[in-house]
């Protein structure tokens, strides 16, 4: 058997069951504590609870509120506070949005028609010009002479036109005394005719030099907007040129093709028919500006198969400029106009699992939960066609807190917040943040202690502050 070994001196066990007997008065010390401290503090929350009334019931569990809350409290059996607005009946647009290209009434490229040396140009690029205002002149020197070539020419066979004549006159006289054969005469006659058509020959020359004379001097065809200039005075033109010497584009009204789906062109041909052009709107690439309002002109000839669209042409006022050719534009056409149906806002109306539903506030200021069928929406509102009736209050606003047959306070826009505040101070709590109200709706359930735990020191010592003004308020 083994040598057990040596027992420690007496002085030395004396000295460990002191060590153990110290550490054992204060693991007492601690848990009295500790008892006190939590013990009671749940029970001055189960108290206050009690003593407070109005801070037993269901309160918000997040926000500023508290579980403790007041008259607006989330649980079960808390009023709400909810925005709602009653249904109305009135007149829904059923409007056809697209994309659109903008595009001039008219386009003109001012091509030379004589061929020349420009001499001059006399507009001002993006000027704004009438019909007939002058653009530019072409050398007219080369054209004044020829023109003045012809003319003598016709001022000679014009002369020798007459003398003809003349002759003829005195060849008529000597055959009535039969002095010269017929013959004569006849050929006489023969001449003068064909002077005369030599005259008219040359006459049409001359008219055509003035013509081409006139030619050197171009002119707007149409009123509209210049574009950049394309030719510097100095150059030759020629008619074949392809930029010509100048561009109009006639901007006011302006011309929008767009195209709609090949479903929707039978109620548009049929407002066509009837003599009635749907309006239509212009908006910017963003549908943030409105540029111009106008009416829908014609339809397209066929659609497009590849598509199945078809293109519609509408017509704008633009005395302002807003809209530019070639700018891409957004379309709205209203096609059809829905008269006396119920109205409520768009955000009234919820999509879920039962389908397209509203919160209905009853009477008695609880809520029901009502299938409705939605029709089409125009800006803010959407039609109901089935299931809610005019004058019936829905809920826009405050839907992702309540629930069928909850009771609701309906409140004006942006009162929900204050209205909570104000509950929440008349269930004891004072004006604080989430936490503190976490931490009373935890003491009125009895778990005093688990919150407790989880404060930070600060809150521990607003905590007690706050038990210690209880206490001297009962006192």
């Amino acid at each position: 058997m083994a040598d057990l070994p040596p027992l420690p001196p007496p002085a030395e066990r004396r000295k460990r069951f002191l060590v153990y007997g110290i550490a054992l008065v204060v693991m007492v010390i601690l848990a009295v504590a500790g008892w006190r401290l939590f013990g009671s503090g749940d029970g001055d929350a189960s108290k206050t609870q009690s003593a407070d009334g109005k801070g037993g019931k269901a309160g918000q569990g997040k926000g500023g509120a508290g579980k403790g809350g007041g008259r607006f409290g989330g649980g079960a059996g808390g009023v709400q506070p909810v925005q709602a607005v009653a249904a109305k009946v009135g007149d829904i647009n059923i409007v056809q949005t697209a994309l659109g290209t903008a595009t001039a009434l008219r386009t003109v490229t001012v091509k030379p028609r004589v061929d020349g040396q420009l001499k001059s140009v006399n507009y001002v690029e993006g000027q704004i010009v009438p019909a007939g205002h002058p653009l530019a002149q072409i050398d007219p020197i080369p054209f004044q002479l020829a023109l003045s070539q012809v003319e003598g020419q016709l001022a000679r066979d014009a002369a020798t036109l007459n003398n003809a004549r003349l002759d003829l006159d005195r060849y008529t006289t000597l055959l009535a005394q039969d002095s010269i054969a017929k013959q004569q005469v006849d050929q006489q006659a023969s001449l003068v005719k064909q002077l005369e058509g030599t005259v008219k020959i040359d006459q049409a020359i001359v008219d055509n030099a003035k013509l081409q004379l006139s030619y050197t001097h171009i002119e707007a065809p149409i009123s509209g907007k210049l574009g950049l200039k394309v030719v510097d005075p100095g150059n030759m033109v020629h008619q074949s040129d392809a930029n010509g010497v100048a561009t109009i584009t006639q901007v006011d009204p302006m011309s929008v093709v767009f195209t709609i789906p090949q479903d929707v062109l039978p109620k548009v041909q049929a407002r066509l028919a009837a003599g009635d052009k749907p309006p239509v709107e212009a908006w910017d690439r963003e549908q943030k500006v409105l540029l111009a309002k106008g009416v829908l002109l014609s339809t397209d000839n066929q659609i497009d198969v590849t598509t199945g669209t078809v293109k519609l042409k509408a017509q704008f006022p633009n005395p302002l400029g807003n809209m530019f050719p070639n700018q891409f534009v957004n379309v709205r056409m209203v096609i059809e106009t829905l008269k006396g149906v119920v109205v409520v806002p768009a955000a009234a109306i919820q999509r879920g699992n039962q389908g397209t539903v509203v919160y209905v506030v009853k009477d008695d200021s609880t809520v029901t939960l009502r299938t409705v069928t939605a029709g089409p929406t125009e800006g803010q509102l959407t039609a109901v066609t089935q299931g809610l009736q005019a004058g019936e209050r829905v809920i826009t606003d405050g839907v992702d807190r309540i629930r069928e047959g909850a009771k609701v306070e309906v409140t004006e826009p942006g009162a929900g917040l204050r209205q909570r505040e104000r509950g929440a101070g008349k269930g004891g709590e004072a004006k604080g943040d989430g936490a503190k109200g976490d931490a009373k709706g935890d003491a009125s359930r009895g778990e005093g202690r688990k919150r407790f735990e989880n404060m930070t020191p600060e809150q521990r010592e607003e905590f007690r502050k706050r038990r210690e003004q209880r206490e001297s308020t009962k006192q």
